[in-house]
C-alpha cells in the first residue's frame, strides 16, 4: 500500500467565509431553470406525438388510396388486354372468312 504524502500534522484550514445563501440560491435557480426545460420539452413531446398521430392517419388512407388505384390500374390493364385479344381475334376471322373459309372449317381450326 502506497504511504500518503505530506505531514499528517500539517495545519488544516477552515473557510469561515462560506456564503451558504448564495450557494443555495445558484442551486435554486439552476433547479428551477431545469425545471422550465423539462416542461418545454415535454409540451414539446406532446405536440409532437399529435403530429405523429396526425401523419400516421393520413399515411393509412393514402396507402388504402394507393392500394385502390393500382387495383383499378389492373383491372383497366386487363380489361384493355381482353379487348385487344378480341379485336385481333375478330380481325383473324374477318381474314379467314375473307380468304373463303367457311364457318366450320374456322371452329375447326381454332379448337
Amino acid at each position: 500500500m502506497a504511504r500518503p504524502k505530506g505531514s499528517k500534522n500539517a495545519l488544516r484550514t477552515k473557510k469561515a467565509n462560506i456564503d451558504y445563501e448564495a450557494i443555495v440560491a445558484e442551486k435554486t435557480a439552476a433547479k428551477e431553470q431545469i425545471e422550465t426545460e423539462i416542461t418545454a420539452l415535454s409540451d414539446n413531446i406532446s405536440t409532437l406525438k399529435e403530429q405523429l398521430k396526425s401523419k400516421k392517419s393520413a399515411l393509412k388512407v393514402a396507402a388504402k388510396e394507393l392500394s385502390k388505384a393500382e387495383a383499378k390500374k389492373v383491372a383497366a390493364e386487363k380489361k384493355a388486354a381482353e379487348e385487344s385479344k378480341k379485336a385481333e381475334a375478330e380481325s383473324v376471322l374477318k381474314k379467314l372468312l375473307a380468304s373463303g373459309m367457311s364457318a366450320d372449317e374456322i371452329v375447326a381450326k381454332l379448337q
